[in-house]
């Protein structure tokens, strides 16, 4: 049986790897040892997220943010699905050359990052199958290279938290971008002519009956006007992360099988997903992440059912002004939400906002406000982190 208690000693961040094509190829598992002098027993850590990722059909990015750790780790034989970043100083140093040497042969991916201050040793080049070039770091102009310099690596962006930012690297000849490309420029205010898109509108249309907890004849009417969104809605409701012991074959059964509420619950999960434009599949991916999560760190802060689904809304509607390019005080007007939810999403205040809070330095993987925040909830590292884990593995249920 796996030993979680080693989840106790470090403290978690995750953010995906996306293509030039806007799809998710990969999740960058960001891992920090919580006392840097303590080195966590890395067996047990790493099979730990091996538990969540054992498919080797979903890769992970490991970013190990401390020295010793990350030797240790170097060391070890990691799962083939586990790529691992390392730091070019560490790269060029000797002592690291056969460690990196046997996890290439074996046929781990290794990404160095950051540019070498020397030259690297000619055993350790062919080990890298990409470099990680921070953005702030960037010196690329989409030209080709200068004279008597050879770029053989692709490279991978990291630092990218606009969609502005994703194109501009994308034009430098990135083969991906690490981050959130979610942070743009304030949607339009209330009468743009920029508003949501006809299929989100008929979701809002749905969820809104859901809450007058119309008849399911009513109901079962508005989905059939939209076949895709009554099958989008039955893939999820059937979707492992549900966890139902029979299959739903409709939205009556639905209904029966689930009530309103928490048929409520996943409408809000397909508003979130139900956006037809590309370049809104990271902020999907974030908002789906951060309802699961805000949900499993309530389960483990002692939520009742009832409020875990309201943090769970809240989680997914963090992101809503981003997908459907209005505002939060115009979109609340027509989503009925609880006042809890309102004042975290309009006011960044209430009993939610701790947990958001919590689950943005998670995405930030801001080592300090992950400490704040969980200390504000009086949560335990290995209870934060085996909430991250959980939602993640949900997650991939759903995608």
């Amino acid at each position: 049986m796996t030993d979680l208690s080693v989840l106790g000693q470090v403290a978690l961040g995750y953010s995906p790897m996306i293509d030039r094509h806007k799809a998710i190829t990969a999740l960058r598992l960001t891992v920090f040892p919580i006392r840097p002098e303590a080195k966590p027993e890395v067996p047990a850590l790493l099979e730990a997220l091996a538990a969540a990722w054992p498919d080797a059909a979903h890769r992970v990015s490991l970013n190990i943010v401390g020295e010793m750790l990350l030797d240790a780790v170097l060391r070890t034989d990691l799962p083939l699905n586990m790529m691992l970043e390392v730091p070019a100083f560490m790269a060029s140093d000797l002592a690291c050359t056969d460690a990196l040497a046997a996890l290439h042969t074996r046929g781990n991916t290794l990404l160095i990052k950051g540019r070498p201050l020397q030259p690297l040793p000619r055993e350790v080049l062919p080990c890298f199958a990409y470099s990680i070039i921070d953005l702030a770091d960037e010196r690329r102009d989409g030209m080709p290279p200068p004279g008597g310099v050879s770029r053989n690596i692709p490279h991978v962006q990291a630092g990218v938290q606009t969609n502005a930012q994703m194109a501009d690297a994308f034009g430098r000849g990135a083969i991906a971008v690490l981050g959130w490309p979610i942070d743009d420029p304030a949607p339009p205010r209330p009468g743009s002519s920029r508003g949501a898109q006809p299929e989100l509108s008929a979701i809002v249309e749905l969820i809104n009956r859901v809450d007058r907890q119309e008849s399911a004849d009513r109901l079962e009417a508005v989905m059939k006007n939209d076949p895709t969104m009554a099958f989008k809605l039955m893939r999820y409701i059937n979707s492992p992360a549900f966890g139902l012991a029979v299959e739903v074959t409709s939205f009556r059964h639905a209904i029966m099988l689930l009530g309103y509420q928490r048929l409520k619950r996943w409408l809000a999960l397909l508003l979130a997903a139900g956006s037809r434009d590309a370049s809104m599949k990271p902020v999907i991916y974030a908002a789906v992440r951060r309802g699961l999560l805000m949900e499993e760190l309530g389960r483990d802060s002692g939520c009742d059912d009832e409020r875990r689904g309201e943090l769970f809304i809240c989680g997914v509607f963090s992101l809503l002004d981003r997908l459907m390019h209005q505002p939060f005080a115009e979109l609340l007007k027509g989503i009925p939400t609880t006042e809890a939810v309102r004042d975290a999403l309009l006011h960044q205040t209430g009993p939610h906002q701790p947990y958001l809070s919590l689950v943005l330095a998670i995405e930030a993987a801001s080592l300090l406000d992950i400490r704040e925040a969980s200390d504000a909830l009086m949560m335990t590292p290995q209870a934060v982190n085996q909430a991250v884990l959980r939602a993640l593995v949900a997650a991939r249920q759903l995608d």
